[in-house]
C-alpha cells in the first residue's frame, strides 16, 4: 500500500525546506565529540565481560525478561542492583525502568494527580513534557533557572490544603549544558512543602565523588522528592532508575503504566547497569579525567578567543550558539570531513536562531584532541564571518 496522508506528507516537505529534516545514519568514524558517552563505558570490554559474569554468577544465561516485571519479569538481578543504586545514590529505595523515556512517562502520567500543580522549567526534557502532557494536573512553565519567575507563577494560583505542588527541573539541561540553581530550589521547596523532581540523565557519573550526580554533590539528597538517573549515556548502558522514598517506589509500580505495561529488561541490560556502578564505587578515576578534559576545553576557547559563542557550562556538554540551520550544518559537515565527529543541534529541537554545535566532552578524549577540534572551530567560525 503506498498511500500516504497528504497532512504527514506537508509536514515532511516542511522540514526539508528548513533543512531539518531528520535522517538515520550508520556512526561514522572519527574522533568522538558527539556521543552521550563521557565516561567510555559503552565500549568497555571489562564492563561486558563483568555484566556476563554476574550473568552467569545469579543463573541468568537468557535473553530477554519472559515477560513484565509484574508476571514473570522480575529476576533477582533487579533486586540486586535497585538495593545498590540506592545505598550508590543515598535513596531509600530504587526503582529500574527500561529508559529515561519510560521513567518519566511513568512518573509524571502517574504521580501528580487532578487538582495538583506543576511547575517546570521551561527547557524541561521532551520526556518529561510528554509525561506531564498525560498528567490530570495543572502545569505552568517558568523562566529557564529564575526562581523569581518560578515564584511569581505559582502566587498566581490558589493553592488549597489538598494541593501537591511538584517543582521540576534537570540537573544539567541537556541542549545548553548549563546547571541548574538546585540549592534555591531546594531551599525553596523545603520552605513551603513543596515537592522537588529532578531529572539527572546529564549529570549522573559526572558530578558527584563517584558520579552520584549534583544532587548527591551538592548534598541535596534528603531534599528532593524524586531523582530520575538515566544509564544511556555516563553509564553506557541501557535504562533508568527513579530514586526516593518507598513508599513512591510501591506506589510507582502499582500505578506508573510505562512499569506496568511493558516487557521488563533482560539480564544482561540490568547486569550491564550494576558492573557499572560498582566499577566507580571501586574506582572513580576516570571522573577526574573527565573534568581534566572539561577544563582543558574551556581554556582552549579562552586562548582561541571563541569563548563568547559558548553557553557558561561545567559539564560534558559545551554549546557554541551558531544560528541558522544551514550554516551549523555547513560546519558541522566540515568537522566531519576533518574526522571529528560534532553534531548540529537544529531548530525545532531548539529555538530558531538558537542552533548550535553541541560537543560532548569525555574521559577518552586527548589533550591534542581537543586543542584540534577547538583550533578548527575557531577557524571555522573566522572563514563564517568573512564570508
Amino acid at each position: 500500500m503506498n498511500k500516504f496522508p497528504s497532512k504527514l506528507k506537508k509536514s515532511l516537505d516542511k522540514r526539508s525546506q528548513d533543512n531539518s529534516l531528520r535522517e538515520l545514519k550508520i556512526a561514522a568514524e572519527g574522533v568522538d565529540f558527539y556521543s552521550n558517552d563521557y565516561l567510555g563505558f559503552a565500549n568497555s570490554e571489562a564492563i561486558f565481560t563483568e555484566a556476563q559474569r554476574l550473568c552467569e554468577k545469579y543463573k541468568l544465561k537468557q535473553n530477554g525478561a519472559t515477560g513484565s516485571r509484574l508476571i514473570s519479569g522480575n529476576h533477582k538481578l533487579y533486586e540486586i542492583t535497585e538495593d545498590f543504586l540506592a545505598e550508590f545514590h543515598q535513596a531509600e529505595a530504587a526503582l529500574l525502568f527500561n529508559s529515561g523515556y519510560d521513567a518519566n512517562i511513568g512518573f509524571f502520567s502517574s504521580v501528580p494527580q487532578k487538582g495538583d500543580l506543576i511547575f517546570y522549567d521551561e527547557l524541561i526534557h521532551a520526556s518529561i513534557r510528554d509525561g506531564i502532557s498525560m498528567s490530570n494536573a495543572k502545569a505552568y512553565k517558568f523562566q529557564h533557572n529564575d526562581i523569581g519567575d518560578l515564584q511569581h507563577k505559582i502566587s498566581r494560583q490558589e493553592i488549597s490544603e489538598n494541593t501537591s505542588v511538584y517543582i521540576v527541573t534537570e540537573a544539567v539541561f541537556s541542549m545548553d549544558g548549563d546547571l541548574a540553581p538546585l540549592q534555591d530550589l531546594a531551599h525553596f521547596s523545603e520552605e513551603n512543602n513543596f515537592f522537588l523532581i529532578v531529572d539527572e540523565a546529564h549529570s549522573t557519573g559526572v558530578f558527584g565523588v563517584h558520579g552520584e550526580g549534583l544532587v548527591c554533590e551538592l548534598e541535596l539528597h534528603n531534599k528532593v522528592f524524586a531523582r530520575i538517573h538515566t544509564f544511556g549515556k555516563a553509564i553506557g548502558a541501557h535504562g533508568a532508575v527513579i530514586l526516593g522514598n518507598s513508599a513512591l517506589k510501591t506506589y510507582l509500580f502499582n500505578f506508573a503504566r510505562s512499569f506496568i505495561y511493558t516487557t521488563g529488561l533482560p539480564p544482561h541490560a540490568v547486569a550491564t547497569v550494576l558492573a557499572v556502578f560498582k566499577q566507580l564505587a571501586q574506582d572513580n578515576s576516570v571522573l577526574g579525567i573527565l573534568k581534566a578534559n572539561i577544563r582543558c576545553f574551556k581554556s582552549e576557547l579562552k586562548l582561541a578567543k571563541i569563548n563568547h559563542y559558548f553557553i557558561e557550562s561545567e559539564s560534558a556538554i559545551q554549546c557554541a550558539i551558531i544560528p541558522g540551520n544551514d550554516v551549523v550544518k555547513k560546519i558541522a559537515s566540515k568537522f566531519q570531513q576533518n574526522q571529528y565527529l560534532v553534531k548540529p543541534i537544529l531548530s525545532p529541537t531548539v529555538p530558531k536562531g538558537k542552533e548550535r554545535l553541541r560537543f560532548c566532552l569525555h574521559s577518552f578524549n586527548s589533550e591534542e584532541e581537543i586543542k584540534g577540534i577547538v583550533q578548527l572551530l575557531a577557524q571555522l567560525i573566522n572563514q563564517d564571518h568573512h564570508a
